[in-house]
């Protein structure tokens, strides 16, 4: 199970899908590709200011405000995150 919180300062994440062995879970790899994207669209593609450490099973994403095209990305992201759970069940949001 993937937990996913989401507040005004930024996203946390911890955990993994565990549809599969490690290496082969296209679920996980899925949010982490949607993950890895949002970090990369926040960092190109606005002028927001975020922090964002990943590890295996863990990443988390701050920043002290978003502008418009920052939150519509971050909706964006959130949207693929709900796709993805509602067909896998596998994300916790909190």
């Amino acid at each position: 199970m993937i937990v996913v919180k989401v507040s005004p300062a930024g996203i946390k994440m911890q955990g993994h899908a565990c549809r599969s062995v490690n290496g082969q879970d296209i679920v996980c790899s899925a949010i982490s590709a949607l993950t890895c994207n949002l970090i990369n669209s926040l960092e190109e593609l606005t002028d927001n200011r975020i922090r964002a450490e990943t590890a295996s099973g863990k990443t988390v994403i701050e920043w002290d405000g978003l502008d418009e095209k920052g939150k519509l990305l971050v909706n964006s992201w959130f949207l693929g995150l709900a796709s993805i759970n509602q067909k896998y069940n596998c994300i916790k949001f909190g």
